[in-house]
């Protein structure tokens, strides 16, 4: 457990929980405590799903404005830049569905932690965006990347060249967002749909995840490739086995899974 971030387990599901006072700026210790948690969940048999979470009234407004502002592009260049990438990239890697649960301000950097989820449920009163550009910036921690491939280039155009915060149901009606509920209900929406991946076929649902996700970093022939060759590989598991025999002896949907 970090002094910013802490990792909470229950039934299957763990949340990652920002916990910077007042905003969750995130600064290079928080960054640092994400990459912790982030393995730890990876790593961890007994979580099935993971949910990121900043608490009832905010997600994460952004990187921590006073600690980069004093740096020169010397500076920059070397470690702080990489660490933005690292962190957010050990994020999207954990091999495991995962649910961000936006509440208050997703912005800059807090919308790029949320875009390294598989899914994003947020708060009827959310607010997200990449705002860096009004700080003569562009988004540094993955923003150009995963939203223009969640969203579309011209979406991602339109919210980072004009730096505009978005409410939550425009940002449900451009699918930055997959679910819009009441403020005071996101983290339990998040945890209740986190807990339909608890018990599953947890190898089958990494190599899903890896397969589509690295297929859309590459061609479509490419992409196939690494489908058959993920698809092939889980016929080696006691899941596959398993599952299928119990489709053939009792139907679909009866099939209890090991993780193996």
């Amino acid at each position: 457990m970090g002094e910013f971030v802490r990792v909470e387990v229950e039934d299957g599901v763990a949340t990652i929980r920002l916990d910077r006072p007042k905003m969750n700026a995130l600064n290079g210790r928080v960054q640092r405590e994400l990459i912790d948690a982030a393995r730890q969940v990876s790593q961890d048999d007994e979580v099935g799903a993971v949910v990121l979470y900043g608490g009832e009234k905010v997600f994460a407004a952004g990187a921590d404005i006073k600690e980069m502002a004093p740096m020169s592009y010397a500076e920059m260049s070397g470690a702080p830049s990489r660490l933005l990438q690292d962190f957010t990239r050990e994020l999207a890697a954990i091999p495991k569905p995962v649910i961000a649960a936006i509440t208050g301000y997703a912005l800059g950097g807090g919308l790029e932690v949320a875009l390294t989820a598989d899914f994003r449920v947020a708060g009827e009163g959310a607010k997200v965006g990449q705002p860096e550009i009004q700080l003569g910036i562009i988004p540094g921690a993955g923003g150009t990347q995963r939203l223009s491939r969640l969203i579309g280039a011209s979406r991602a155009k339109d919210l980072i060249f004009s730096g505009r915060h978005v409410k939550a149901d425009e940002a449900l009606a451009m699918g930055l967002v997959d679910r819009v509920v009441p403020d005071a209900e996101v983290y339990t929406a998040a945890k209740e749909w986190a807990a339909t991946f608890t018990g599953g076929p947890a190898i089958a649902l990494r190599a899903a995840k890896q397969a589509i996700d690295r297929g859309l970093e590459v061609d479509i022939e490419t992409g196939l490739e690494i489908e058959r060759t993920q698809f092939a590989a889980l016929f080696a598991t006691d899941d596959q086995a398993g599952g299928m025999k119990s489709f053939m002896e009792e139907g679909p949907g009866k099939a209890k899974f090991t993780g193996r």
